[in-house]
């Protein structure tokens, strides 16, 4: 994407999902262990990727397992993927199990209320997955608990067919709690031969120790973000976000922008508006450190990133003109490099990105 192929005048940026780098990163994943499953996370809209695209396509290139985090959420993905496993990590919400029931849904089980509730209400007939919490304290039975429920009848009753947990920092491959975590679940994995298992997350496939086990369930790698912090991304770039060049403008030394005045130009400077802020899920909190690329040269973020507008320093960028691009998340600045540089992390970034954006998907 370039200067030449502005966004259409709907709205003044334009969000691109690469389909075909989506598959390709689910597929590299899935060799990561090639004896286990890779299913996909698609929580949160698929990332803010937009779920009705995204599943889709996992499906075509041979997903068949995927989770999410509420009932609707799984309730949408349905009626995309009518054979798929779909699995709800939230757990069962009191009274939710005939709607479960109704749209062939796999409740992620964490509490006795909810085995019991679920064993209740199905008597074996449906699938769930068990959630044992090695050391998150969020959500799921204790690992003692979990060993408890060993030979209990409850777990045929529930349907269990999946035991999961999940890794507290995967990210930080040499943190002790990921050996202690992986020691812990094998114990309660031990204890139900018979289940299927399920730890690792995006940077759990890349542990040097085994946590990886019968199905993967890769969630941001899959949209680009980085699985290995601190070394090369092995992921295909995903997301790609560009706004129209508004206006560009010169100003002299002294002269203020945006709200309150906080930027002041140190010499003369020529600032470009961009048709982009923080309604669009750009955060403004990337005020101070943001860039964005005009021509491939770095320009900084001045002053306060505004509801729908963004001012650069393009000083310097002579492709900087009316109706040209500035690309915010793409090339040299990943998600990534652009949640370090918004305070956050790339996660936030994907999830916030909102709708009215120009949308466009591409698959080759």
């Amino acid at each position: 994407m370039n200067g030449d192929n502005p966004a259409p005048a709907g709205h003044g940026a334009r969000l691109t999902i690469d389909l075909a780098a989506l598959a390709a990163n689910w597929r590299a994943l899935g060799a990561c262990a090639p004896w286990a499953e890779c299913g996909a996370v698609v929580k949160a809209d698929a990332y803010g990727c937009g779920l009705s695209a995204v599943a889709p396509a996992l499906w075509r290139a041979g997903c068949r397992t995927f989770f999410v985090a509420h009932l609707s959420e799984a309730i949408a993905a349905r009626t995309l993927l009518p054979d798929a496993a779909l699995y709800v990590l939230n757990g069962l919400p009191p009274g939710s199990a005939d709607a479960f029931r109704a749209h062939g849904l796999r409740p992620v089980l964490g509490t006795r209320e909810e085995l019991r509730e679920w064993a209740a209400a199905t008597e074996g007939r449906a699938p769930a997955a068990l959630h044992v919490d090695t050391g998150m304290n969020r959500l799921g039975l204790s690992v003692a608990e979990a060993l408890a429920l060993a030979g209990d009848p409850v777990i045929t009753r529930a349907g269990i067919d999946l035991l999961m947990s999940h890794l507290v920092s995967a990210e930080r491959p040499d943190d002790p709690i990921n050996p202690r975590q992986a020691a812990d679940f094998a114990r309660v994995r031990a204890a139900f031969p018979q289940m299927r298992a399920s730890l690792a997350n995006s940077s759990g496939t890349c542990l040097a120790h085994d946590a990886r086990h019968d199905l993967l369930r890769p969630g941001y790698a899959l949209f680009g973000g980085n699985p290995e912090p601190g070394q090369p991304n092995p992921m295909r770039p995903v997301v790609r976000l560009e706004a129209t060049i508004l206006q560009v403008r010169d100003v002299e030394a002294g002269a203020t922008c945006g709200y309150n005045g906080r930027w002041q130009a140190p010499a003369p400077r020529r600032l470009a508006t961009l048709s982009l802020g923080y309604a669009d899920g750009y955060p403004r909190s990337a005020s101070d450190h943001g860039h964005a690329l005009v021509g491939g040269l770095p320009c900084p973020i001045v002053g306060l990133i505004s509801m729908d507008l963004i001012i650069l320093d393009v000083t310097g960028a002579h492709e900087a003109r009316r109706g040209g691009i500035a690309t915010l998340i793409g090339d040299a600045l990943d998600i990534d490099t652009v949640g370090r540089a918004a305070g956050t992390i790339g996660y936030e970034i994907l999830t916030g990105l909102r709708s009215r954006y120009v949308r466009s998907y591409i698959d080759h």
